[in-house]
């Protein structure tokens, strides 16, 4: 059955509402790097054919889809929390701040906000399960969130090759496991990650044998 991924967008200008934003994140997951977040607004009716949950898109069509978002949005606000934040706060609060810290950034102030399932501190917004999937807004904002996050992770490829960032973007897959084992962590780790975790206390009774 066909989505139509401008229902809610609809629904909410028929209620009145003139701008209404999407939010998502990017990143929860991995062991390093931060957690991104987006919002964006789209024109009124604004149709973009193939733009989907970024999850089920192509890096290629990630890239494409972000250089027509970036041009063609009414506006778009991006925020970037950093590995020691997200150890300070934890993840989802971590989250919910970059999404918030998005919709501020918007040079537009949205009159609605549709979230993917996240509570925010928002009076006009709806928290939609797999709305990434089912908002374009939303859809749109997990792009945007995603190709920033994968960007920022190219350039600590560049700065620590030996990592592979670039591959696996800092998720916790075999190889990048074997990698941290081989070559311990980086300040960009999130220190209160379970898999993170062991190789700070291994760190830690290093420098206390010392």
């Amino acid at each position: 059955m066909q989505v139509d991924l401008l229902e809610y967008e609809t629904k909410y200008h028929a209620l009145g509402y003139e701008y209404i934003a999407g939010t998502d994140e990017a990143g929860r997951g991995p062991l390093c790097g931060p957690v991104v977040a987006a919002a964006v607004i789209l024109p009124k009716g604004y149709n973009l054919p193939g733009l989907n949950d970024s999850k089920q898109l192509s890096e290629k069509q990630r890239e494409k889809f972000y250089k027509i978002i970036m041009a063609e949005a009414l506006s778009v606000g991006i925020s970037v929390i950093d590995n020691n934040e997200i150890d300070r706060i934890n993840i989802l609060e971590a989250s919910r701040k970059a999404m918030q810290e998005a919709i501020n950034k918007l040079s537009i102030k949205p009159d609605f906000v549709l979230t993917d399932a996240m509570d925010i501190h928002t009076p006009n917004h709806l928290a939609i399960i797999k709305g990434d999937a089912k908002s374009l807004s939303i859809a749109a904002a997990s792009v945007i969130a995603k190709v920033t996050r994968d960007h920022i992770m190219y350039e600590y490829d560049k700065m620590y090759p030996e990592y592979e960032f670039a591959k696996h973007k800092g998720y916790p897959t075999k190889k990048h496991l074997a990698k941290l084992e081989m070559y311990g962590i980086l300040n960009i780790y999130r220190k209160t990650y379970k898999p993170v975790q062991k190789f700070v206390e291994r760190s830690n009774n290093e420098i206390t044998q010392k």
